[in-house]
C-alpha cells in the first residue's frame, strides 16, 4: 500500500509537471506569434503611411499611375549566341527629378543602375525577332510587364530606402508598440503584463518601457523592419512578468483537486495505519493487563487457600489464636482483591460518565494529611519519611472528598512502590494567582521521557521484561487524571531516570 501510494503521488507530480511544461510551450508559441504579428503590423503601418503620400487628395488614382512610374524597356544583343536580351526597368521619375529622355540616354550609368527596382530579363532568339517566330518583340515585352507587382515592389523598395535613413523614433512610437502588443495579446487570450524594448544590433534604443530588463527569464525577441534580403538592424524584445501566473492559472484547478484527493488518500491511509498500530498496542496492553490481574489475584487466592487448609487441620482449629490470625489473613486478602476490582469498575464508570462526583468545599491541606495517614505505616516500616511543606496560604477547593483523597493516595503509593531504596517523599503547596499547586516529589526510580508521555494512559505500565517486582495494573494514574480533569484541574509529571519524579496538580481556588 505504501509503494502504491508513493507511485500515485509520483504519477500525479509527473502529470502536473508535464502539464505545466506544455502550457509553458504553448505560452511561448503564442508569445512568439504575437511578436511576429506586431512586427508585421509595424512594418505594414509604415508602408501604408508612406503610401498615402503618393495618393492625390483630389483623385483616387495613384500618382504612380500618372506617369510617376516609367516602364523602361531596352534590348541588348549577344552576337556570339545569336540572341537578343530584353530588359524592363521601372523607376519613379519624381523621386529622382529626371526626365525619361535623360534616362533613355543614361540607362547604363551608375545612378540608373541604383534605381533599378525590378528586372525582368528574357532571352529571345534573333530568328524570332526577324519575324521567323510566332512571337514578336512587342508581344514579348507586353507579356513580361505586370504593373501591379511592379508598383508594389517599387513602392516597397523606395520606402525601405527612404525610411532606413530615418531615426527609429520617427518610424515607430512607444504608444504604437504598446497598442499593438495589447491588441495581439487580447486576440490570443493572453491576460498578462508585458515590458518591451527595441535594440539596434544589441544596443538599447530610447524605445522601451520603464521596467524593461534583459535579465528576465521570459524574454522573447523578433526583428523589426526586415528588408527584402531578410536582414534587420532592429530587434523588438518583450518580457512577460506574468508568464508564470498565466501558465499556473490554467492548471491550478486540476492540480489543486489532484493534490486534495491525494492528500485525502494519504490521510485515510495514515489514519488506517495508525488505527492498526493503536489496535495492536491496545491488544498488547489488554494482554499485559490480564497477566497483571492474574498475578495480582493469584497471590491472595493462594494465601486464602493455604489459610483455609490450615484451619481444616484439627490441630490448628483447636488453637483460637491461630484461627483468628488465619481468618484475618483471609479477610485482608479478600479486601485487597475487592479493592482491585473496585479500581477497574471505577475506571469503567468514569469512561461512561456514570460516576457521580458530589463536590463540596474542602481544604486541600487536610486531604493531603488524610492521604498520608493511609501510607504512613508502610513508609515507616521501610524506614522512610513523608514531609509536608505547605507554602500555600489559601487551600480551599471544590472537590469530592473520597475520590480526591484516592488521587493523592495513588500518587503517594506509586512513590513508595517505585522507591528502590528508602522512600523519601516531600509534599509542597503554593498559591499561583487563583490556583493552588500541589507537588509530590519522590527520590525513586524516575522515568524516561517516553514513559512520561504515556503514564496517564489506561492500563499502561512501564515495560520491565519478565520482572514483576512492582504490583499494579496501570489504572491508578489514569484514574487520577480523570478525577483531576473533572475537578477542572491539571496534572503533569516531571521526572528523570534514577533521580525521582515530581507529580504536579493544579486546582482552582474558591473564595
Amino acid at each position: 500500500m505504501s509503494l502504491s501510494l508513493i507511485g500515485i503521488i509520483f504519477v500525479q507530480g509527473y502529470w502536473i509537471k508535464s502539464t505545466v511544461d506544455d502550457k509553458e510551450e504553448q505560452f511561448s508559441y503564442n508569445a512568439k506569434q504575437v511578436l511576429i504579428r506586431v512586427s508585421n503590423e509595424i512594418q505594414n503601418q509604415e508602408l501604408e503611411e508612406y503610401y498615402i503620400r503618393f495618393i492625390d487628395a483630389d483623385t483616387t488614382n495613384s500618382k504612380l499611375e500618372e506617369s510617376k512610374i516609367t516602364e523602361y524597356t531596352y534590348t541588348s544583343e549577344d552576337k556570339l549566341r545569336n540572341q537578343t536580351l530584353f530588359h524592363t526597368e521601372s523607376i519613379l521619375e519624381e523621386d529622382y527629378k529626371v526626365a525619361s529622355g535623360f534616362l533613355q540616354s543614361n540607362r547604363d550609368s551608375i545612378p540608373f543602375t541604383k534605381l533599378v527596382n525590378k528586372k525582368v530579363t528574357n532571352i529571345v532568339s534573333k530568328k524570332e525577332l526577324d519575324g521567323g517566330g510566332s512571337i514578336n518583340a512587342e508581344q514579348q515585352i507586353s507579356k513580361m510587364v505586370r504593373m501591379d507587382e511592379v508598383e508594389k515592389d517599387i513602392l516597397r523598395a523606395t520606402i525601405a530606402e527612404e525610411t532606413n535613413k530615418l531615426p527609429l523614433h520617427d518610424r515607430v512610437t512607444e504608444e504604437e508598440i504598446e497598442k499593438l502588443l495589447k491588441k495581439e495579446l487580447d486576440n490570443r487570450d493572453l491576460d498578462t503584463d508585458f515590458e518591451y524594448g527595441v535594440y539596434s544590433n544589441s544596443i538599447a534604443t530610447n524605445l522601451h518601457s520603464d521596467d524593461f530588463s534583459l535579465d528576465h527569464p521570459a524574454t522573447y525577441a523578433v526583428p523589426l523592419f526586415v528588408d527584402e534580403s531578410g536582414t534587420s538592424n532592429y530587434q523588438l524584445l518583450v518580457n512577460f512578468p506574468g508568464k508564470k501566473k498565466v501558465v499556473l492559472s490554467s492548471v491550478v484547478l486540476m492540480a489543486a483537486l489532484s493534490i486534495i484527493f491525494t492528500l485525502i488518500i494519504v490521510i485515510a491511509y495514515s489514519s488506517a495505519l495508525t488505527q492498526l498500530i493503536k489496535q495492536r498496542q491496545i491488544s498488547q496492553i489488554k494482554t499485559d493487563f490480564i497477566n497483571n490481574m492474574t498475578h495480582e489475584f493469584k497471590t491472595p487466592i493462594a494465601t486464602i487457600n493455604l489459610a483455609l487448609d490450615a484451619i481444616k487441620n484439627p490441630k490448628i482449629i483447636q488453637d483460637s489464636d491461630k484461627v483468628g490470625r488465619y481468618l484475618q489473613m483471609i479477610r485482608d486478602e479478600n479486601k485487597r482483591m475487592h479493592a482491585q476490582v473496585e479500581n477497574v469498575l471505577r475506571i469503567s464508570k468514569l469512561e461512561k460518565n456514570e460516576l457521580d462526583l458530589k463536590k463540596e468545599r474542602l481544604l486541600l491541606h487536610e486531604i493531603v494529611d488524610e492521604a498520608i495517614s493511609h501510607i504512613s505505616l508502610i513508609v515507616e516500616d521501610r524506614g522512610g519519611y513523608v514531609q509536608t511543606h505547605f507554602g500555600a496560604l489559601r487551600s480551599s477547593i471544590l472537590a469530592n472528598h473520597d475520590h480526591f483523597t484516592n488521587v493523592v493516595v495513588n500518587i503517594l503509593d506509586n512513590a513508595v512502590k517505585y522507591s528502590n531504596e528508602v522512600p523519601k517523599i516531600d509534599i509542597y503547596t503554593e498559591n499561583v494567582k487563583n490556583y493552588i499547586v500541589l507537588k509530590i516529589r519522590d527520590q525513586g526510580a524516575g522515568m524516561s521521557k517516553t514513559v512520561q508521555k504515556k503514564i496517564f494512559e489506561k492500563f499502561y505500565r512501564e515495560h520491565t521484561g519478565d520482572i514483576h517486582n512492582v504490583k499494579g495494573h496501570g489504572l491508578g494514574l489514569a484514574y487520577a487524571k480523570r478525577i483531576v480533569d473533572d475537578h477542572h484541574g491539571e496534572i503533569s509529571v516531571e521526572s528523570e531516570k534514577t533521580k525521582g519524579s515530581t507529580f504536579i496538580i493544579k486546582l482552582p481556588l474558591i473564595s
